[in-house]
């Protein structure tokens, strides 16, 4: 489960309609609509500077929220729409909608590398090269990972890790069908930079020789 799910915080919106949309905006806030559930619609207004910092932050709309209103019961929501300004590009109003425990969402999940002391590429002078430090994954609403862990025992240098060398916390899959890479172990700087400068000293005999004959 993840260790934190973070808050957004809004106020219940009192009047509906386009007209309270405009007050809300010029109040500073930015109105929407909570859905779903089961429940009826609910109209909340956030602080403009909040949620443009949230939308600044990115990955807004795949981020699982804990909804504060005062006056209702918590709710955990995903974001399924942000409508903007088309000439600012200014959040105008946003949609939220409530899920169940066992709602099937898409979520990005940060990925852990362990035991780097234990991989021999490493020890060689490698360097770790980290193509996804995080991972879409299909999970449920009531059992979000914190993260995946990426073992780099036993990797050696040019060695890659791949989604299906991951064990993945139960209940998830991958969003992406094909085997993707993670991550992977480059040999140093100076090291490929000599064995680049030998097969071009190999290439030049291969052709002398050639030449020769």
């Amino acid at each position: 489960m993840a260790g934190e799910i973070p808050d957004l915080v809004a106020l219940e919106r009192t009047g509906t309609g386009k007209g309270a949309a405009r007050q809300a905006r010029r109040d500073g806030m930015v109105p929407g609509i909570v859905f779903g559930g089961e429940k009826d619609p609910l109209p909340i207004q956030i602080p403009f500077n909040e949620l443009f910092k949230k939308l600044k932050a990115g990955r807004f709309k795949s981020t699982l929220f804990n909804l504060k209103v005062e006056g209702q019961e918590d709710v955990r929501v995903i974001c399924r729409d942000v409508q903007r300004d088309v000439v600012k590009d200014l959040p105008t109003h946003l949609d939220l909608m409530r899920l169940r425990r066992n709602t099937k969402i898409n979520l990005f999940i940060p990925v852990e590398f362990v035991n780097e002391a234990e991989a021999p590429g490493i020890k060689k002078g490698g360097v770790l090269t980290v193509v996804r430090p995080e991972v879409e994954l299909v999970c449920t609403a009531g059992e979000i990972p914190e993260k995946i862990v990426v073992d780099l025992t036993g990797m050696n240098i040019n060695d890659v890790a791949t989604i299906s060398s991951v064990e993945l916390p139960a209940g998830t899959k991958p969003t992406i069908d094909r085997d993707f890479v993670i991550a992977n172990i480059s040999a140093p700087t100076g090291l490929a930079s000599s064995d680049d400068e030998g097969e071009e000293a190999e290439g030049e005999v291969e052709e002398v020789e050639a030449a020769e004959e």
